[in-house]
């Protein structure tokens, strides 16, 4: 897959021509699934939230793609592969919001989609805070919020560790990050709203217009 993971979005025109560089298209020919299922196991979001991104969120299913569908994790492993593969297969795009990114794992894990990604070479992931932490090794204690988390390990598709919304909130501070940080065992980047992290072939770029810092 081709990575571009997000804090806040597609929020600025370097993310944006990022998105469009790995797209290999323009936005409004692309065909987008919008994976909210995160924010079920975060405390502070629920319906109105989940509505919110679903219905046009403006840094991420509002950017006018050239179509725009819902994928529920928690739905597929009830409907069976056979159904909702050829679904992932034909998107152009993956746009996976935030929310708790250990939820996140364990249904990317048992709905079979997880298992599925390697195999989507040419399909983008955009993800949005735990969106983009869930394809790392480790999001650290500190942003388990669901309880039946065994542990703060999530899906380890890409070998660093993510701090989102730096700066965003009293709690997410620079000296908070490095806490963060020196307690993990992988390399970890701090990222703000106007920053994004792409991947490609294992290839790491940073895309910014904003604040970032490399931690270890």
């Amino acid at each position: 897959m081709k990575l571009l993971l997000t804090s806040g979005g597609v929020t600025n025109p370097s993310i944006h021509d990022a998105l469009v560089r790995l797209l290999g298209k323009p936005v409004a020919e692309a065909h987008a699934l919008c994976i909210p299922t995160a924010q079920w196991g975060h405390p502070m979001c629920g319906p109105a939230s989940v509505r919110r991104v679903v219905a046009g969120d403006a840094h991420l299913t509002g950017l006018g793609w050239a179509s725009l569908g819902v994928l529920e994790l928690t739905a597929l492993p009830s409907t069976g592969s056979r159904r909702w593969e050829t679904w992932l297969r034909e998107a152009d795009v993956l746009l996976v919001d935030g929310g708790d990114a250990t939820y996140l794992a364990h249904w990317l894990r048992a709905s079979g989609v997880a298992e599925l990604l390697p195999s989507l070479t040419d399909t983008v992931w955009v993800g949005v805070s735990a969106g983009s932490m869930v394809l790392t090794p480790r999001i650290g204690p500190s942003f388990v919020e669901w309880p039946s988390a065994p542990d703060d390990r999530t899906l380890g598709l890409v070998d660093f560790a993510i701090f989102p919304h730096l700066n965003a909130f009293p709690t997410n501070t620079p000296a908070d990050a490095e806490r963060w940080a020196a307690d993990l065992d992988v390399p970890a980047y701090a990222i703000d709203e106007q920053t994004a992290i792409a991947v490609v072939d294992g290839v790491v770029e940073v895309v910014s217009e904003g604040t970032w810092t490399r931690l270890r």
